[in-house]
């Protein structure tokens, strides 16, 4: 298992300091706030921590305070309802006294229904794109420096866009933006694990997205970004540690804010989630 990865799990696996209350700890990597999709998954661990035998198929949340990951992030979860079919929850993340993040998650007993899916985008395999290494040593010279840094840093999550010239030029380009996705190493054989860093890993590209259009990036110092809220859909089993597609488009920008959608698939075509976001996008100048 990479170190990255392996300090993801221990990220998301919060300590537990009494009934319906967890407390979760930010990788000291010399971010000047809490990565969204970090609480997102520490959010998600809370609420199923407080349920047996059911596994998420929502989550919604919304981004109210930049997170301080100088110190620990305290998650309360309501028990808001356990249904025969369905079990709700509800989780706050708090610092210093205020909810700086809050998330309601819907789970469901395993049943059998109706089915049918969007099909996956036809895209060059992972394989016959530039692996991480090969974008370090040919792309990463001639991203500026915000990207480079970014890009140089060992992380969990491994990518492979499909339109990696996004991050080498400034031409708008048609508002989508495809990328392959898996965690560097290898995952326990848990859902629930697979399940949470997918929703960490969610919220990677998918605010960028929103900026496709414009031919501006997250990483713009002139770019004010900030996730404002996030949805995630899971419907069918997946492993994180293997390909996954993460097909994103922007639907709209307006007002400063910026929203983006998400189908993720696995590599033979199966629908396994889908994502939906806005954030602000507030050019400086």
């Amino acid at each position: 298992m990479s170190r990255a990865v392996s300090e993801l799990l221990d990220t998301l696996d919060l300590e537990y300091l009494e009934h319906n209350l967890f407390r979760g700890r930010s990788p000291q990597v010399g971010w000047q706030r809490v990565f969204g999709g970090q609480v997102i998954g520490q959010a998600l661990v809370a609420a199923s921590r407080t349920v047996e035998g059911r596994h998420p198929h929502s989550l919604h949340g919304y981004f109210m305070l930049p997170g301080d990951p100088r110190v620990p992030i305290i998650y309360e979860v309501d028990r808001i309802r356990d249904g025969r079919s369905f079990t709700t929850r509800r989780v706050v993340a708090i610092q210093h006294g205020q909810a700086i993040f809050s998330m309601s998650a819907s789970f469901q007993v395993e049943e059998e229904g109706f089915s049918h899916q969007m099909p996956m985008p036809k895209v060059p395999m992972p394989e016959e794109l530039p692996s991480e290494e090969e974008i370090k040593a040919d792309v990463v010279p001639f991203m500026p420096e915000p990207m480079r840094t970014y890009y140089q840093r060992e992380r969990p999550i491994e990518m492979r866009p499909v339109e990696l010239n996004r991050y080498t030029s400034n031409d708008p380009m048609a508002p989508q933006f495809r990328v392959w996705i898996r965690a560097t190493g290898p995952l326990p054989d848990d859902l629930a694990i697979h399940q949470s860093v997918l929703a960490y890993a969610s919220d990677m590209t998918l605010l960028d997205t929103s900026l496709v259009p414009h031919g501006r990036t997250v990483f713009d110092p002139a770019i004010q970004a900030a996730s404002l809220d996030h949805a995630l859909w899971f419907h069918r089993p997946f492993r994180a540690d293997e390909w996954l597609l993460y097909a994103q488009d922007t639907p709209n920008a307006s007002g400063a804010r910026g929203f983006s959608r998400g189908l993720i698939f696995k590599r033979d075509g199966t629908l396994v989630a889908s994502v939906a976001q806005e954030g602000l996008i507030r050019d400086r100048a």
